[in-house]
C-alpha cells in the first residue's frame, strides 16, 4: 500500500506508507478501527458506550524501514507534512 507521501519516519527518517488498522466486528466483518473520546464504559447492548462522544476513523502511517506506526484520528486522511 505504498504512496508517494513525503512523510518521513520521526525515528529513523525512513519512508512512511499510508494504511489503516483493521477492526473485526460482528460476524468478523471488516471495519476501520476508530478512536472514541473518553474512558471506555461498558454497555449491555453495544459492548461499549459511544453515544454523545467524538468518534473518528484511525489512519496510520508505517515506516518501511523500522516499522514505527504513527496514528491519526481525524475526520479525513491527514495532510502530508
Amino acid at each position: 500500500m505504498s504512496t508517494d507521501s513525503p512523510l518521513a519516519c520521526p525515528r529513523c527518517r525512513g519512508p512512511m506508507d499510508l494504511g489503516f488498522l483493521l477492526d473485526r466486528g460482528h460476524h468478523s466483518s471488516a471495519n476501520v478501527a476508530q478512536w472514541v473520546e473518553g474512558i471506555p464504559e461498558r454497555s449491555v447492548w453495544t459492548g461499549l458506550k459511544t453515544k454523545d462522544r467524538e468518534v473518528y476513523p484511525l489512519t496510520s502511517y508505517r515506516c518501511e524501514r523500522c516499522g514505527y506506526l504513527e496514528l491519526y484520528a481525524l475526520p479525513e486522511t491527514p495532510p502530508a507534512e
